[in-house]
């Protein structure tokens, strides 16, 4: 399967994500978790966080038309990694901790959506 549809839909995600956490950190927690960003430190995580998915969604959508190569397989390793973890900590804010904003449940269904295809294309090459 090739990875050029993958590396698409990741950086248009993750490229919408990073510039909406970076803008207003407090109302993405809020959508995602339904708790409040707070303090000064609340926004510097968030922003940090924002910006490491605008650097995923930048490595993807550069990574576009490279075909299947080792570096190409690396990202998708990479990607596979960072939304298997997304599933299992926003999994565990809505299970144990009993968060949840509006966004919470369909961001675990799309992150492991995500991680299913990264791993077909992982298998597929």
């Amino acid at each position: 399967m090739r990875a050029k549809p993958l590396f698409i839909a990741t950086a248009v995600i993750e490229l919408g994500a990073g510039l909406a956490l970076i803008v207003s950190p407090a109302l993405v927690a809020s959508i995602l978790i339904g708790a409040p960003f707070d303090t000064p430190a609340d926004s510097v995580v968030g922003r940090v966080a924002g910006a490491a998915l605008l650097a995923l969604g930048g490595a993807c959508w550069l990574a576009r038309n490279d075909g299947q190569n080792r570096a190409a397989s690396g990202i998708v390793s990479g990607m596979l990694l960072y939304n298997a973890v997304a599933v299992m900590v926003f999994a565990d804010a809505g299970i144990v901790l009993h968060l949840s904003g509006i966004g919470l449940w369909p961001a675990v269904v799309l992150h492991a959506a995500m991680a299913v295809w990264c791993l077909v294309c992982l298998i597929k090459k």
